[in-house]
């Protein structure tokens, strides 16, 4: 196994180094994945380098996919703004603290709001 010693200033790398991009021009053809990770083992350090090819989808977009990445915009779109609803605010930091204990309450706030907009999303679309 090979050992990678960094240089100064630089202790892990971890995530896309280069990634293949929609410009033939301007992108590589494989993506380059570094990862480290700590942990309780002989070697504290582990570092890994990964590269994948480009790779092009062979079939096409199917409606449920269709479905499914306009409910998460929506979706999104509705977290984002409620975040900042001064309005909604103070009623949503209390309904969080009083459900974030309980054995299926959210731990965050914001997955807490992305249940309650999914959950209005759901019952707007589907009935």
């Amino acid at each position: 196994m090979a050992k990678v010693e960094w240089s100064a200033g630089i202790d892990h790398v971890s995530g896309a180094l280069s990634k293949p991009g929609k410009n033939p021009q301007h992108s590589c053809n494989k993506m380059l994945l570094g990862t480290h990770r700590t942990a309780a083992t002989t070697n504290p350090n582990c570092n890994r380098l990964f590269l994948r090819k480009k790779v092009e989808r062979s079939t096409p977009v199917t409606a449920k996919e269709v479905k499914q990445r306009s409910r998460f915009g929506a979706v999104a779109s509705a977290v984002a703004a409620r975040a900042v609803d001064l309005s909604k605010m103070s009623a949503d930091q209390m309904a969080f603290a009083a459900q974030k204990d309980q054995p299926d309450g959210k731990k965050t706030m914001l997955s807490f709001l992305w249940k309650l907009e999914m959950d209005a999303y759901d019952q707007e679309h589907n009935g």
